[in-house]
């Protein structure tokens, strides 16, 4: 990962208040969504997407 990439991750960290499972599930899936575009590392829009995606499901059900 890249530093930008780190400091995001860093960030929604402290925004979402997550948890030790929470970063581990943005980290699976930005390795996914890093897969499915053939990546061979995970970049920054791929962990801007899967934080996203957990703003979303927080909304819906938290």
């Amino acid at each position: 990962m890249l530093m930008g990439t780190k400091e995001l991750l860093k960030a929604a960290i402290v925004q979402f208040n997550l948890s030790g499972r929470g970063y581990d599930r943005i980290l699976k899936v930005s390795r996914t969504i890093a897969d499915l575009e053939d990546a061979p590392q995970i970049e920054m829009h791929h962990v801007a997407e899967a934080i996203n995606y957990r703003a979303f499901d927080r909304k819906l059900f938290g």
